[in-house]
């Protein structure tokens, strides 16, 4: 069975809290010897639980003082596919997801300043099948985390990038 158990999940608390940890220090906490502790750190990389490390930037000392969700209304679902695809590859771009209410698709970006706001705005519009915009500049962050609390489960199945793009095109 594909599951997660409290070791896990102590791991993964500890890994979202720091990626840098050692791992004998992870051992020392979860009571299990370092190859046990990578062993488990290599099966949840490879079942999809852990995607990757990572390490926080803070985007104001880099000059990346506007951050902004732009609401983008899409003219159907065949636009799709290379919607998300232009857009992934915008270096602003954070996150893209696909929404329902006002608007098909939700973005997060990160920019410099109101000027290239605009610029990156211009190249949004332009993407073919691209109704609108509304954009909403954040003016105070008061929680940002990626963190989640995980708990001793079955996993869940995932389904593939590929069977996500064919529902798109057949939609």
């Amino acid at each position: 069975m594909d599951r997660i158990d409290e070791i896990d999940v102590t791991i993964l608390e500890l890994l979202q809290d720091n990626g840098r940890m050692k791992r004998n220090a992870i051992a020392e906490i979860v009571g299990l010897s370092v190859p046990s502790v990578s062993e488990r750190m290599r099966k949840l990389e490879e079942r999809g639980v852990i995607r990757g490390y990572h390490a926080v930037v803070n985007p104001k000392r880099l000059h990346f003082d506007i951050t902004a969700f732009v609401r983008v209304t899409i003219d159907g679902s065949s636009y799709y596919p290379e919607f998300v695809e232009q857009l992934c590859a915008m270096p602003e771009v954070l996150e893209v997801h696909s929404i329902t209410g006002e608007g098909s698709h939700i973005v997060k970006i990160r920019t410099r300043n109101t000027t290239t706001l605009e610029r990156f705005l211009s190249k949004v519009q332009a993407v073919p099948g691209v109704q609108g915009t509304s954009t909403s500049i954040v003016l105070s962050t008061f929680k940002e985390t990626r963190t989640i609390q995980p708990h001793p489960m079955e996993l869940a199945e995932l389904e593939s990038d590929e069977d996500l793009e064919e529902e798109l095109r057949t939609a």
